[in-house]
């Protein structure tokens, strides 16, 4: 398994400043005002810090470490990296912006999700991904996408950080198949 860098720091914060004009938009349209964030740990917190800033939310930031809600936990173990989640702030009536680096099967967003409604009931949630990919394994769909980059099955992107911000993929791209 080869690893490439798919994109550095200026670049993925381009994206960013475009996922935040997106998101600004998606709000507006929504009538939303004054949501609250929570970052996914720990890309998602990563990205969800520049958007927090660059979206000037007024709450502290929130950030979700999902371990425990994961509907996989047995078969992938404990990560050992496991930290508590941290919501300053109540999800009642709230309208939430979920943000995560990459989406794939769409079971890290149930847990987080999860672990958001034990916290209490929100008005909405939006999420926000850096990263797209296909493999959906859950009817979960994101509302704000940085990027869709075109990977092979047994291709992984990943998000290395938090600074310098870099996109990595692992995988052998000759091994790509005409779609």
């Amino acid at each position: 398994m080869s690893n490439r860098i798919f994109m550095q720091q200026d670049a993925i914060l381009d994206v960013i400043q475009g996922m935040a004009r997106l998101t600004e938009r998606h709000l507006q349209d929504r009538h939303i005002r004054q949501p609250a964030m929570i970052g996914i740990h720990t890309g998602g917190v990563w990205i969800a810090e520049r958007l927090h800033q660059l979206l000037n939310i007024g709450q502290p930031l929130g950030q979700l470490d999902i371990s425990f809600y994961r509907d996989d936990f047995t078969r992938i173990g404990m990560n050992p990296q496991v930290k508590p989640s941290q919501i300053p702030f109540s999800v009642d009536d709230r309208h939430i912006i979920l943000v995560d680096d990459v989406i794939q099967s769409g079971r890290t967003i149930r847990a987080a999700m999860n672990e958001i409604f034990d916290f209490g009931r929100p008005a909405s949630i939006t999420l926000v991904t850096l990263i797209e990919r296909s493999g959906r394994e859950l009817p979960i769909q994101p509302d704000i996408i940085g990027l869709e980059p075109p990977l092979a099955d047994n291709e992984h992107i990943r998000l290395q950080g938090p600074e310098p911000l870099t996109l990595e993929i692992n995988g052998s791209p000759a091994t790509r198949t005409a779609s």
